[in-house]
């Protein structure tokens, strides 16, 4: 895509064909990621043996926890990129890029080193016993010890090319990537190739991002003469204007998923106690619901370039359109999904497992979860809209209200009032709430654009 065409879908093209093709692209590949690791799970479920699936699961935070990282820098720059791209600045587009990339190579060397150093205490901290420490030490060694910088890095660098209106490219290497480790997976993972069990889930996860690494690397080089994506040395900065900005956006967009980590860790160390099927089946379950969640992400996070972009141009009535457009194809796609949940709930956790214990934990629990998921549509997108628009305090608070306030004491709640099978309904309490907040911030924040812009 050519500079001239990119500045056509934020300026002038339709709003429906504008957002779709901003936000297709990036559903696809959040939905090939979410296949990915659910293809983690099947194959590790073929096995029937709820331990290799139980260390999967328990293993799930610390992956969960190179989010902190991708939107950091991720987020936290291509919402620069995009507000700078709509001033026609393109000075701090290229230092703000350069500052995503290099940022998110050296935190991702840090928290390799941080889990070789403290795998012992980690694998506790998690929730592993006796029996499953030592599967899950092993799908963390390939999975973070090995893969943190490639598993962060592919990540960030499709945040920086879809900050351009690139989106297809931005797609394409996720989606490679996702797609080869799901060929690998059973070639590890089963008794007829490899047999590695979890490990080898682990190993074919580690090849794929740095394949799709290896994509963007090669994007950016023959891309170079058209795409406004920096990663030169020369255009890296500490300066405040740059740090501070990607900051201002990222580190709200990190706590926020440090406290996903947090509430998911704790859902496992409550499930842990009722045994390695109930682990299991929460596992599964929450995996299910990923599809979902990462669908109504996609369309948030596709459609905050454009907003970012018709905000810094101040065409604040372009940018409503976007916003209603997204808000109606979210929330009827996520309806849709939880029906489907609700109705079979069954044969969907039995795909993964034949286990008969897991299977009737899990059903129960994908129903409970699957209640919550109408209403990801308007909190995503209000999150979304904070953090292309640069209001991280509000998105910081979103955050903290959704897991330190609504989920995480919901989960303690529950669980003492309905044991296990409450926890399944924490989600349900903390996003009805949220997307009650997310809706009245986010007209408040547009009141004030309109009254902004209109001095």
């Amino acid at each position: 895509m050519t500079n001239d065409r990119k500045l056509n879908l934020f300026e002038s093209a339709p709003i429906a064909r504008a957002v779709l093709l901003l936000s297709a692209p990036t559903v696809a590949s959040c939905l090939v990621s979410i296949l990915y690791s659910l293809a983690d799970t099947y194959f590790v479920g073929m096995l029937n043996d709820p331990i290799q699936t139980a260390a999967v699961t328990l293993a799930a935070p610390v992956l969960l926890a190179f989010n902190a990282v991708n939107n950091l820098f991720g987020v936290g720059s291509s919402s620069m990129m995009s507000r700078a791209l709509g001033r026609k600045d393109f000075k701090t587009l290229r230092q703000s890029s350069s500052f995503g990339f290099y940022g998110s190579v050296f935190c991702g060397i840090l928290y390799s080193l941080a889990c070789i150093a403290f795998m012992g205490p980690l694998l506790s901290i998690l929730g592993a016993d006796a029996t499953t420490a030592e599967p899950t030490r092993r799908y963390l060694i390939w999975t973070v010890c090995c893969g943190a910088v490639p598993s962060i890095l592919n990540v960030v660098m499709a945040y920086l090319i879809r900050s351009e209106g690139a989106t297809f490219h931005a797609s394409m290497g996720t989606m490679c990537g996702c797609l080869l480790n799901i060929v690998l997976d059973p070639l590890f993972i089963l008794p007829g190739g490899l047999g590695m069990g979890a490990e080898g889930a682990a190993l074919a996860t580690f090849i794929s991002n740095c394949v799709a690494t290896l994509y963007f690397f090669c994007y950016l080089i023959i891309k170079r003469k058209s795409t406004y994506v920096c990663i030169s040395p020369k255009e890296f900065t500490l300066r405040r204007v740059i740090s501070g900005g990607v900051c201002t956006v990222g580190i709200p967009a990190s706590i926020q998923n440090l406290l996903n980590v947090v509430s998911h860790m704790l859902l496992n160390n409550l499930a842990a106690p009722y045994g390695a099927a109930a682990l299991a089946a929460m596992g599964i379950a929450s995996k299910i619901c990923m599809v979902p969640f990462f669908v109504s992400n996609g369309i948030s996070q596709g459609v905050m370039p454009l907003v970012g972009y018709t905000y810094a141009a101040r065409d604040i009535k372009r940018m409503k359109k976007a916003l209603w457009f997204s808000a109606k194809l979210s929330l009827s796609i996520l309806t849709v999904c939880a029906l489907c949940f609700c109705v079979f709930s069954n044969p969907l956790t039995r795909s993964f497992i034949e286990d008969a214990q897991t299977v009737a934990f899990g059903s129960v629990f994908l129903k409970g979860m699957s209640l919550s998921v109408p209403f990801l549509a308007l909190d995503f997108l209000a999150v979304g809209v904070f953090q292309a628009v640069g209001k991280g305090s509000n998105s910081l608070l979103m955050a903290a209200l959704r897991k330190g306030v609504f989920e995480i004491p919901a989960l303690y709640l529950l669980n003492f009032l309905f044991p296990l099978y409450g926890l399944a309904f924490a989600q349900l309490l903390a996003e009805v709430c949220m997307s009650v907040i997310g809706t009245i911030l986010l007209l408040k924040l547009l009141r004030q654009i309109e009254a902004q812009y209109a001095k």
